[in-house]
């Protein structure tokens, strides 16, 4: 049985991409809570992990943070490419 998306490792980079955002907006989870008219508590479980969120929270908290839906895959699809290349290389080294 294939491991659930939340133990995957792709899952924690989003968890670390979607705290970046916030945090290079210059936001803390309350400014990012009022934006998006949720109480903090609600950032905070989207950021450790236990709430998911589905494609429209996810491009409401890209908005609230000025950053496009696009530009945040784009980004994160390119940090595993270079994550999946590393392992490679690796790989390769090993052999």
């Amino acid at each position: 049985m294939p491991a659930k998306s939340i133990h995957k490792d792709e899952y924690s980079v989003l968890l670390r991409r979607l705290r970046e955002l916030r945090t290079t907006a210059g936001m803390t989870q309350v400014d990012l809570s009022t934006a998006l008219q949720r109480p903090q508590s609600y950032v905070s479980d989207v950021e450790r992990g236990s709430r998911r969120m589905d494609l429209l929270q996810l491009r409401e908290f890209c908005n609230a943070c000025e950053s496009s839906l696009t530009e945040f895959v784009d980004e994160f699809e390119q940090e595993l490419g270079q994550a999946k290349s590393n392992r490679r290389s690796l790989k390769q080294q090993s052999r």
